[in-house]
């Protein structure tokens, strides 16, 4: 059994005092693939790091995370087209619009949304999509920027079955994560709606961890629990979640 956890912050400082010891706990209850999306430039060489360190496990990502375009977000973008060029990744991610904190700067944040969408389809690469509070302003990217050659993953899916169904029609696949084990998390009542071929798992660790570890850091190994609770849901066994949902990440990122 191989368990795949396509979102995950390993390289975050929350992990500077047990790192090794907790993608090992991992690797050692099956979870061997962990895909690791970017947030800015500062971000870079500590993810080259870890790839360096797990080259058989990890598999990079590129991109500009929302919360952080700023005013320098086109030198940011300029940094990401310059690692593109220099050697290959699995995705473009995470990018889209996050509105929870700021939202003065949802212009800037549509303007490096689309530019990242021209290349991921440049590079013919899958996108991973963080929304928060913002479903309509990415469905109206992805309106605009729908073509045959954009697909991917809404990373984290917490909307409605409605704003599920409209992810599927953009080629992309539900993210879920610990959210689905939220006793008010919502998704868990209409999930088993969704064709599980639609579906990846992540952690998003160290953030969200799923019951009975919210409020904690979350770790890669407890992903066990997210594909717990998608077992009951589609009434399939664990072993069965996992090669599931891996081969539905294969189809994303090609590998």
């Amino acid at each position: 059994m191989i368990i795949t956890d396509t979102h995950t912050h390993l390289y975050s400082e929350a992990f500077d005092e047990d790192r090794k010891a907790a993608i090992q706990k991992a690797i050692d209850n099956d979870i061997k693939r962990f895909f690791i999306p970017a947030i800015d430039s500062e971000a870079t060489a500590s993810m080259y790091e870890l790839e360096k360190a797990y080259p058989e496990n990890v598999f990079l990502m590129m991109g500009l995370h929302p919360t952080h375009v700023k005013g320098n977000y086109k030198e940011e973008l300029n940094h990401i087209e310059a690692q593109l060029q220099e050697r290959s990744f699995y995705a473009i991610g995470e990018i889209g619009i996050d509105l929870y904190w700021d939202k003065s700067t949802l212009e800037i944040q549509q303007d490096a949304f689309r530019h990242q969408i021209k290349l991921a389809k440049k590079y013919k690469l899958p996108i991973v999509i963080h929304c928060r509070d913002a479903f309509d302003e990415v469905f109206e990217v992805l309106e605009s920027e729908k073509s045959d050659d954009l697909f991917g993953i809404f990373h984290c899916f917490t909307g409605s079955f409605e704003q599920a169904r409209q992810a599927l029609y953009y080629n992309m696949k539900l993210g879920i994560g610990g959210v689905v084990t939220f006793k008010n998390g919502g998704i868990d009542k209409f999930l088993g709606e969704i064709p599980i071929g639609e579906i990846v798992l992540e952690t998003d660790s160290p953030y969200l961890a799923p019951t009975p570890y919210r409020g904690k850091r979350n770790d890669p190994v407890y992903i066990l629990e997210i594909a717990k609770k998608i077992s009951k849901i589609y009434d399939i066994s664990l072993e069965e979640v996992a090669e599931i949902t891996t081969q539905n990440s294969k189809e994303v990122f090609g590998i």
